[in-house]
């Protein structure tokens, strides 16, 4: 017989504390992995008094997620996917076999510095000095070498001033600093590669202080916040135009994932109605075939802060579409009226039958495998670089009979009694028809999407830094974080440099500053050459 175990009521600070106190003791991975460990207890401990949290729910957060490919789903449900659907239930058609070595082109290197090499003996025109009787002119493709260097990622230069002093009267002369050293200890560039490894890669700042100190150039943890603090409130203006453009955006996906800020930790309170829960809603908004990403953390949910972005929406703007799941908390409650086309993510619903492919093989393999094809229309729109209008009118032709056929299928389950509508199967069912309208918006719509993924990949940067860092201590730490976040994940999604753009934001603060629209990072390049 098992032992009983002990009752013991501890808080979010004393555990915090009792951390504190081992971090000397054990070493620095035995600590990562005890903190970890806590932390996880905590989370599953408040998972667990939220009454809407199932064991299934649990195991999908606690146990390695296998993929969700159909293929492999019905593979380890013991079904074979049919022959006719094969190869057409992934995003993309199989490209053919991968040839080639793996290596980039010298092409791939856009960040590279470019050094011209001229020929030791030869220019253009000269007489060729093989067959004494032609001209060599220079080719247009040059030769290319690429050679890579390593250094630290935050670098320093020491400049020993020389001084000078009288031997009469005691006067002191000091070197000049060479001209461009600039008068700040940190310039631009350290700022940016400090945000971009904390925010952009989740490494921690005591990991970063670290690898800098073995490396021979000490940059403490609480330098490095002090630097990512004022740098926030520099390149704000940017931020701002940011959520103001994402406001006009014709698509608008939205989404949230737990925070943990420690400002914001739960307390009990006699009110048991009030918010306790901390999150991080993230969206992504395509505007004028730009996509924009934000983030923003504290009790909000998705809804409300979509709310708040919409509220800088031009009033004679077309409604937008609003992509999320089903969730109540994901939809916007607007002060003013603005009409919004909600549509909901189908690979949500596509998930429910992942999930109970293993007890209901067969049927959920008719699913998967319609929605497959869906998916896989989808994808041939893409390559054809289909219009919106050409693209709805393409699903409508080749996904709609599929889609409707699967809706009869759905629907006959429940009405005649073919399937239990309280088995997770009949939950799976009743989810999609219950859903089936926004699921589907994309037949009706030009430029509905299908799901919302894009979104998913946004808030995978937030959930990096929260695996590494565990949390934010302050709300301002969150805010600072959101920030870059969203400056930098739409630097990706737009192709531009984010390191590159958070530089020449704090070089050109000024400009910046009155004219935000001149710099976002499709365009900031322009507002660079011409000076603005």
């Amino acid at each position: 017989m098992k032992p009983s175990i002990e009752r013991v009521d501890i808080s979010t600070e004393e555990l915090e504390a009792l951390l504190e106190r081992v971090r000397g003791v054990l070493s620095a991975e035995d600590y990562r992995k005890l903190a970890a460990a806590v932390h996880t207890l905590s989370y599953v401990t408040e998972l667990l008094e939220n009454r809407e949290t199932t064991l299934q729910s649990l195991r999908r957060l606690l146990c390695q997620s296998s993929t969700e490919k159909t293929e492999q789903v019905l593979k380890e449900a013991g079904v074979e996917i049919s022959s006719e659907h094969r190869g057409t239930c992934g995003a993309r058609p199989p490209a053919g076999p991968v040839t080639g070595h793996g290596r980039n082109g010298a092409a791939a290197y856009r960040g590279g510095r470019k050094v011209e090499v001229a020929h030791r003996s030869l220019t253009h025109g000269d007489r060729c000095p093989e067959c004494q009787r032609g001209k060599v002119y220079v080719q247009r493709e040059p030769g290319v070498l690429v050679r890579m260097i390593g250094r630290a990622p935050v670098d320093a230069t020491v400049y020993e001033l020389r001084k000078l002093r009288c031997n009469l009267c005691g006067e002191m002369f000091t070197a000049d600093a060479p001209e461009g050293v600039g008068e700040e200890k940190y310039d631009e560039t350290s700022a940016s590669m400090i945000a971009l490894l904390k925010y952009g890669t989740g490494l921690p700042f005591h990991r970063l202080e670290k690898l800098e100190r073995n490396l021979g150039i000490p940059l403490a943890a609480s330098t490095q916040w002090e630097i990512m603090e004022e740098t926030a409130e520099v390149i704000k203006p940017a931020f701002q135009e940011l959520i103001r453009e994402a406001a006009q955006g014709e698509v608008l996906h939205n989404d949230d994932t737990g925070a943990k800020v420690l400002a914001l930790a739960r307390e009990p309170t006699e009110n048991t109605s009030d918010r306790t829960g901390v999150f991080t809603s993230g969206i992504v908004s395509v505007a004028q075939g730009r996509k924009i990403a934000l983030l923003f953390t504290g009790r909000q949910h998705a809804g409300e802060n979509l709310a708040a972005v919409l509220s800088r929406r031009a009033a004679e703007l077309d409604p937008p579409i609003q992509m999320s799941d089903a969730l109540s908390r994901n939809t916007p409650k607007l002060a003013r009226p603005v009409e919004i086309l909600v549509a909901n993510c189908l690979a949500h619903g596509r998930r429910q039958f992942v999930e109970v492919a293993p007890s209901f093989p067969e049927e959920c393999r008719l699913v998967l495998e319609a929605l497959g094809n869906v998916y896989h229309h989808e994808a041939l729109a893409c390559e054809q670089g289909l219009s919106p209008d050409e693209r709805m009118r393409f699903h409508q032709e080749r996904s709609g009979p599929i889609l409707e056929q699967l809706h009869g299928w759905l629907t006959a389950q429940l009405v005649e009694r073919r399937t239990e509508p309280n088995s997770a199967l009949g939950k799976a069912i009743s989810y999609l028809l219950k859903y089936w309208t926004k699921l589907t918006l994309f037949l009706r719509q030009p430029g509905a999407p299908l799901d919302n993924n894009i979104c998913e990949r946004a808030l995978k940067k937030v959930i990096l830094h929260r695996k590494n860092a565990l949390f934010y201590r302050t709300l301002n730490g969150a805010q600072v974080g959101d920030l870059f976040m969203s400056l930098i994940h739409t630097c990706e999604l737009s192709g531009a440099n984010p390191f590159d753009y958070l530089t020449e934001l704090q070089r050109h603060s000024a400009d910046v500053n009155r004219y935000p629209q001149q710099w976002m990072p499709w365009n900031y390049r322009d507002a660079v050459r011409t000076g603005t």
